[in-house]
This record gives C-alpha cells, structure tokens and sequence, in this order.
C-alpha cells in the first residue's frame, strides 16, 4: 500500500530526482568518519542541525499549554510538567536542548575558524553562520523568561541592563527588549513572540541558506 501511495505521489510531483538528488550526494572522504576518526570534528554542524529539528518539534508541543501572560504563564508550565503526559520530558527536552544546540553551533563555528573553512570562497557562508549564532543565542535569551518565575525574572533584567549599556543604542534597545520602562506583561508578550515567530522565521531563512551555500560551494578541505 506505501508502494503504491508513493508511486501516485512521484507520477503527480516527480518527488524522486529530489531525494535522491540529496542521498546520492557524495561526501568527501576527509569528513566521513568510517575513514577518518578526526572527521568527527565535520559532524558538529549537522548535529547542530539535529537537535534544532528537535527543538523545533518541542517547542510546538509546549505552545499547546504555554499561555503568554503574567497571571498564567507559570501556570501552565507548572499544569504542563505535572499534568501533561510526557510533559516534563518534553520540557526537558526543550530546556537542555537549548544549552546543547548553542554548545554545539560554538563549537561547530570553532571548527570552521580553526580548519579555515570561512576563506574565500566561503565567505559570505561565514557571515551567515555567525548570523545563526547571534538567532541560537537570542533564541535562548527571549525562552528563558517564558516560564515567568523568580529566577527568569531576575535573570532577563540583569540580561536587559548588560544590553541597556552598549554605548548610543543601549537605551533603546532595552525599551525595545522591554516593550516598555519594566520587564513585566508587555515584556513576556514580546519575548513570546520573538521566540515563537520572529526568530524561528529569521533561524530558518538563515539555515535555508546556509545549507544552499554548503551545497553550492561544497565542504571544505582540511587544512
């Protein structure tokens, strides 16, 4: 019955030449791991890759119980983690995941400077990857309010006030990030918003074009 199914699917949308477009794509011999142990170093960007999808899956698990203001969202986080089955493990999942994937991308980006794979002509691929960097930290930045206990409160001010002392913009980027004088109501609606849609929209664009680059451009050899 999948046989069939698939087949009506690739008569309608020609889906074949697309897959295996991808799966016959070859990989150079010096980031396959079966060949050599130190091509593990290569594998950071796509676990990278990994636990984003997995951080994308749970995020839009949460966002059925996650209730964006002041009087609820504790609430419902607490409602999630003792009331949902398998929501504490999911809200694990999204938690740590977020330390992992930002870990993961610092030390994907220190393979990249080190093997020096941002040289021409891979350039602009450089600039779009430190773009993904500063989306992965702005990510965790606006997720660690939404749970709206002591410890998101205080820590999202001390984050504020650092952004609050860049020099000319300080000021307006806190108001900005505050949506207002103080981290309250307005402020968890915009952290919500930036993290559920802003981000993810910008994390995604930047991802899409990174991977048609590497595609473009091919992975680069060692030093």
């Amino acid at each position: 019955m999948l046989k069939a199914a698939y087949e009506w699917l690739d008569q309608r949308l020609d889906i074949t030449p697309m897959w295996r477009d991808l799966a016959d794509h070859e990989v150079p011999e010096h980031v396959n791991p079966a060949h050599h142990f130190s091509a593990f170093i290569y594998c950071f960007g796509g676990l990278t890759f990994f636990i984003v999808v997995i951080q994308i899956l749970s995020g839009m698990f949460l966002t059925m119980y996650y209730v964006p203001d002041i009087e609820n969202a504790w609430k419902s986080v607490d409602y999630l983690q003792n009331e949902i089955a398998f929501g504490q493990i999911v809200r694990g999942m999204h938690h740590w995941g977020a330390s992992v994937s930002i870990v993961m991308l610092f030390l994907h980006t220190l393979r990249v400077f080190f093997t020096g794979s941002y040289k021409h002509p891979r350039e602009f691929n450089w600039l779009i990857g430190l773009g993904l960097f500063g989306v992965m930290v702005g990510l965790g930045f606006t997720g660690y309010l939404l749970p709206w206990d002591n410890k998101a409160y205080y820590a999202t001010k001390v984050g504020i006030e650092i952004a609050a002392s860049v020099p000319v913009i300080g000021d307006a980027i806190a108001t900005f990030l505050q949506g207002g004088e103080i981290v309250g109501a307005q402020t968890l609606a915009r952290f919500f918003a930036l993290h559920v849609f802003f981000l993810p929209a910008a994390l995604l664009g930047l991802m899409g074009a990174h991977f048609l680059l590497i595609r473009k451009q091919g992975i680069s050899g060692p030093l």
